[in-house]
């Protein structure tokens, strides 16, 4: 008798968590209009529609003040990280490796969101052999809540016309052969989204 009680128990609870199942949402939910959808840390969404980069000053480590529009008619890579975040420290070498094999077409700006800037920022660097990638200082942090990003890393790309086609929050793989295939795809104008045409 117990043993029929639970086989009926167990059963009734299969059938609960199956109906559960089958009425979860099949789609993450939608964003907000031209923000990307909800996504896996580290897969890259795009932006649909795209939307213009806000106006961004930030510094160079020696200190001269720079504006994201000092780039403009670049491919951009706009990398959001700082050195107390593991998986930014993770991803360094790749974006590194990524500014080295397709520097002339995309232009990495890797920006520090470290509030001592440049203080903790060069001890940091110095044990990295980084020696493509251009280090940034943004000790206000006014970029996070600029590009309206959640954590970091977050990595935007920017076309040559300030347009924000996609992002990636999370670290990457940055030089893999999937994302130099989806960097080069957006790079061969190949990228853009139906509202664009």
């Amino acid at each position: 008798m117990l043993v029929l009680a639970l086989v009926l128990s167990t059963s009734a609870l299969a059938v609960l968590l199956v109906s559960l199942w089958r009425s979860a949402p099949t789609k993450p939910p939608v964003a907000a209009l031209g923000t990307p959808r909800d996504a896996a840390l580290g897969e890259f969404t795009p932006l649909d529609p795209p939307r213009p980069a806000p106006p961004l000053a930030f510094a160079e480590r020696g200190g001269e003040t720079r504006q994201l529009a000092d780039f403009r008619g670049q491919w951009l890579l706009v990398n959001l990280w700082a050195t107390w975040c593991a998986p930014c420290v993770r991803e360094m070498p790749s974006l590194d490796r990524l500014q080295a094999r397709l520097g002339g077409r995309l232009n990495v700006l890797a920006i520090s969101e470290d509030r001592k800037g440049a203080e903790v920022v060069d001890p940091f660097l110095a044990k990295f052999d980084l020696k493509s990638l251009t280090i940034y200082l943004d000790p206000a942090a006014n970029a996070p809540p600029a590009f309206k990003i959640r954590g970091l890393p977050t990595s935007l790309l920017i076309d040559p016309s300030g347009t924000i086609r996609g992002q990636l929050e999370g670290a990457a793989d940055w030089d893999s052969p999937e994302m130099l295939a989806l960097i080069e795809h957006y790079i061969a104008g190949d990228g853009k989204s139906a509202a664009m045409r």
